[in-house]
């Protein structure tokens, strides 16, 4: 009798999605919104959930994952042998060198290598061109096999080539960018993957904060790994900056194998109730057509082609930052290595603050307020990709004024991070379905900018120069305003027809 009454009280929050998207410029569906207040679904509470374990693991997931992919960028600056000094200073940048202490002597054994910067742009780059082959095979594996072991053997492989970076790296460049390679083969499935088991685990008005959670990992491995490589670099040497981000990547596969699960419905510590309120929220919006994946309604989609853009405009101004902030700290504003962690993490913190607070305010404005999806989904990523555009090209302004440099940087980054309840998520609006195989689709066009981005940086900037730095930056805003202007015109915030077999109809 439980299980049946919990079905009959949730009809209504099912539907919320379809009301909203039905509604869309209708003003006569209005009363229809306003029922939603009257009979909301029965949630099951938050506190202790299964699916906010999920987000949370997955966070530290995603911890791991961004922790692998950006400590070689602080490492990068103690691996130089032109910038390494005995006495712990940087010599040689545009800006005045800020005093910094000695660096113990115990690990100034460390090799260093004589590598261009021309190289060095192929090295920081090559992660990508791995990360780019498995974008939609993993979101089509996730799919047809399960997330869980798909994305928890992507990081494990990146975790043990992580390990035998410092051995690659002696052995020369070329090997180091083949480790590289192989460690973005295995990151390259965990977005598609993680976005196939929200697709079954998040109900449509829990989505933005429950993903906005699970992906501010991201971040804060951005946030804790950049400082901490630093002090790392600083006080231990570069080697184990590679050594102790993996050993936390083999808790996290541990943690990983035992306590997450593909579904709900395979899922043995589950309540009935949360098992209920998610399946019932979702099963109007799920295809019912096992193994089918209407590719061509796929590739000819507009609002898909939106996210693209987008997503593509978005992390070309964040994998320049990401990879190159260390660079530029040091070149231009003189920060010594063990400075240079803390300050590239600045911009990262307000990035994870603003990620977590705008999934918050992007399910409220939904639910409450009964802003229709494409509105928040288009006015988030407006902000999110202007904005930092806007304060990125005044960084490039502040001349050696360090304070104001660092302020802007983190401001652009900050305003980034709003967009992670804007397009960044949108692929589950339109077709949950199959939003891993979309997630795959557009971050394959995503990782080109981390392909490219670095090596054209590094070209433009051969001398160093706060002019050429200023190019780099101009570059980056200019495509991220194109995008954002892009996904505002042809973004949608409805689930699309070729997404859905089942019964109804969007129109009824």
């Amino acid at each position: 009798h439980r299980r049946s009454s919990l079905k009959f009280e949730s009809p209504s929050a099912e539907n919320m999605e379809r009301y909203e998207s039905d509604a869309e410029g209708d003003e006569q569906q209005k009363p229809l919104l306003r029922r939603r207040q009257e009979d909301k679904v029965r949630r099951a509470p938050a506190c202790c959930s299964s699916r906010y374990g999920l987000a949370l693991l997955s966070s530290y997931g995603f911890f791991v994952v961004y922790s692998l992919r950006v400590n070689l960028s602080v490492a990068m600056v103690d691996m130089l042998n032109n910038t390494h000094q005995a006495s712990g200073n940087h010599s040689g940048s545009v800006c005045t060198p800020h005093d910094s202490p000695a660096q113990p002597k115990h690990n100034q054994s460390a090799s260093v290598y004589n590598w261009d910067s021309a190289t060095q742009g192929w090295i920081l780059g090559s992660f990508f061109y791995g990360y780019i082959l498995t974008q939609i095979p993993g979101g089509y594996l996730a799919g047809r096999f399960g997330a869980k072991w798909l994305m928890g053997f992507g990081i494990l492989g990146t975790v043990l080539f992580t390990l035998l970076t410092p051995l690659a790296a002696d052995l020369g460049a070329s090997y180091l960018i083949a480790v590289r390679v192989l460690e973005g083969i295995g990151e390259g499935v965990t977005f598609p993957a993680m976005y196939t088991m929200w697709a079954a685990w998040a109900p449509p008005l829990e989505r933005s904060k429950l993903l906005t959670i699970s992906y501010i990992g991201a971040q804060l491995g951005t946030v804790v790994v950049l400082p901490l490589s630093g002090e790392i670099c600083f006080y231990m040497g570069w080697p184990y900056v590679f050594y102790l981000f993996g050993a936390v990547g083999l808790v996290w596969f541990i943690l990983w194998a035992f306590l997450v699960f593909d579904s709900p419905n395979s899922h043995p510590r589950i309540s009935e109730e949360e098992r209920l309120y998610i399946t019932n929220s979702l099963k109007n919006e799920l295809s019912t057509t096992a193994g089918y994946i209407p590719w061509r309604a796929i590739v000819t989609s507009v609002p898909l082609l939106a996210i693209v853009v987008a997503h593509f405009s978005y992390n070309w101004t964040f994998y320049t930052l990401l990879t190159l902030l260390p660079t530029y700290m040091n070149d231009i504003l003189g920060f010594s290595i063990q400075e240079n962690g803390f300050l590239s993490a600045l911009p990262y913190v307000g990035c994870a603050l603003m990620a977590v607070l705008s999934g918050q305010v992007a399910d409220y404005l939904r639910e409450t307020c009964f802003y229709r999806t494409v509105i928040v989904r288009k006015s988030f990523s407006l902000i999110g990709m202007i904005g930092p555009a806007v304060f990125l090209v005044a960084a490039g302004y502040t001349g050696c004024n360090y304070k104001l440099a660092v302020t802007f940087l983190t401001i652009s980054s900050a305003l980034g991070g709003v967009s992670a309840s804007g397009f960044n998520i949108n692929h589950l609006d339109i077709a949950p379905s199959y939003a891993g195989i979309l997630l795959g689709i557009t971050n394959t066009f995503a990782t080109i900018p981390g392909m490219v981005g670095p090596v054209i940086a590094r070209a433009l900037t051969h001398n160093n120069t706060i002019e050429e730095w200023q190019t780099v930056f101009y570059i980056a805003a200019a495509i991220n305003v194109f995008g954002a202007l892009f996904y505002t015109v042809f973004g949608r915030g409805k689930v699309q027809p070729w997404a859905v077999h089942t019964g109804y109809s969007h129109g009824d």
